[in-house]
This record gives C-alpha cells, sequence and structure tokens, in this order.
C-alpha cells in the first residue's frame, strides 16, 4: 500500500489504540512516520530509541492499527520492513470535561525537548468571541493546518503546529471543582 493511498482519518475508537497512542514515545515514533515510511532502525535514530525498544513501540501501533508495514525488501537475507501511518490523520475522542487531552501533553512535552535557542513562536491569547466567530476561527484554524501540511516536504525540518480554541471552566466552575 503506498502511502499516498492511505485514508484521510482514522478514528481512535478502542482501548488498545488510546493506549497505544497515549504514550509519549510511541507519539515520537508516529511523528517520523508521518511524511515517509521507515525502518525499525531509521525510526531508532531518528527518535533515539535502542532498536529493541523501537520495535516493541511499532508493534504496539501496528497491533492497534495506527501504523502498517507499506513495504519490504531483502537486506542480506534479512527482511526489512518499512512503515508508515495508517492514515494521514490520527482523531482522538474527546477526553471529556476535566479529562487529560493527550495531544497538549505531548506537545508540551515535545516543546520542553525541543533545543535550547531554537526558534520557537508560542502565545496563548485570551479573546472574547460570538459563537460564529468561534467556529469560524476554528474552521480558519483548521483550514491552515491543512494547508500548511499539504505542503510539506519531508526533506525539509520537522516543524510542529499545535492549537486549543475551547471556552475554559467559568470562575465559578474552577471554586466549585476546588471545594
Amino acid at each position: 500500500m503506498p502511502t499516498d493511498d492511505r485514508p484521510e482519518a482514522l478514528h481512535v475508537t478502542t482501548d488498545e489504540q488510546l493506549r497505544a497512542v497515549s504514550n509519549l514515545t510511541r507519539h515520537r515514533i508516529m511523528a517520523v512516520l508521518r511524511f515517509e515510511p521507515a525502518t525499525i532502525t531509521q525510526i531508532a535514530e531518528r527518535v533515539g530509541l535502542a532498536k529493541g525498544s523501537s520495535s516493541y513501540h511499532v508493534r504496539l501501533l501496528e497491533r492497534a492499527g495506527l501504523v502498517k508495514v507499506v513495504r519490504t525488501r531483502k537486506v542480506r537475507g534479512v527482511t526489512e520492513r518499512y512503515y508508515a501511518m495508517a492514515a494521514r490523520t490520527i482523531v482522538l475522542p474527546d477526553p471529556g470535561e476535566g479529562g487529560p487531552d493527550v495531544l497538549m501533553r505531548h506537545a508540551v512535552a515535545d516543546l520542553e525537548a525541543a533545543p535550547a535557542g531554537g526558534e520557537r513562536h508560542v502565545r496563548m491569547a485570551h479573546l472574547r468571541l460570538t459563537d460564529e466567530q468561534f467556529e469560524e476561527l476554528a474552521a480558519r484554524l483548521n483550514a491552515l493546518a491543512d494547508e500548511y501540511r499539504e505542503q510539506s516536504d519531508p526533506s525539509l525540518p520537522d516543524a510542529s503546529l499545535v492549537f486549543a480554541l475551547f471556552h475554559p471552566a467559568s470562575r465559578e466552575q474552577t471554586v466549585e471543582g476546588a471545594k
């Protein structure tokens, strides 16, 4: 299956899939496979893991249906497998009220692990929007992310974009929850 034939989205629906994507190491492996297939050795080098650890995590992702073998080749009598994401986008379920959002936790961990002194643009803005403005902003942010994903070149260095548009808990809810 060439990676161009991947479905647009895979919705995480099972506990096995959720456990697989909740792990930071596996999140980083999926980031390696985002644009092009890679072998266990290539994944291990890019993520900074031992080959055995890399193989273990890839097997869990494969069992959960999140990554697939897309081609094989023989190298000195050994079959080398190339893995790729099973879909272009992995869609996580809503974590529910008060639930931790795995994407945000991974994004913060990746941001903290980014090289010191590297270029980064981090901003938090508090907005007051009508329901229509809120929906329009969400659509524009998603469209912008999709536009740049389409332009992504695997030969260029990775750049991560994370955004969260949400209505925070009111002060009353926050105070009530602390009691």
